[in-house]
């Protein structure tokens, strides 16, 4: 199966200057958790909820920052060919939760672990994916 299948096809993206709270609030109105950033149809990168908190408030920035200064920007990507078993694997190993799936730089869609897991739920896939993605990030050894 192939992930454009299971994924959200139609993505909500903000600009890199939407700021921290305008995103917060569309996350809330789109009851979602992460927002794909891009700009010109290009992927920048993603805003997580977490991000906002950890990065964002904890780290003392203003609501009216951009998202830009936070987000996420080492992007793990997928593409619309793609198998439903090699995104669930390239999640895994990755320990993300969501993967956008990107066509000519471009955001076509998003796969979610939830997606993964109401696919087939006797299928293994998403089980082995949220046993890799729910263990502790090892330390960096600098």
């Amino acid at each position: 199966m192939k992930v454009t299948e299971i994924m959200t096809a139609d993505v909500e993206t903000c600009s890199p200057d939407a700021t921290l709270q305008e995103v917060a609030i569309r996350m809330l109105e789109l009851d979602v958790g992460s927002i794909p950033v891009s700009d010109d149809d290009k992927l920048h990168g993603i805003i997580t909820d977490r991000d906002i908190v950890t990065r964002g408030i904890a780290a003392q920035f203003a609501l009216d920052t951009p998202v830009s200064r936070i987000l996420s920007s080492d992007m793990i990507t997928g593409t619309p060919d793609m198998d439903v078993e090699d995104a669930a694997s390239l999640m895994a190993s990755n320990q993300i939760r969501r993967l956008p799936i990107v066509e000519n730089d471009k955001v076509v869609g998003i796969v979610s672990l939830g997606d993964i897991a109401v696919k087939d739920p006797s299928d293994e896939d998403a089980e082995i994916a949220l046993e890799d993605i729910s263990e502790p990030a090892k330390p960096n050894k600098e």
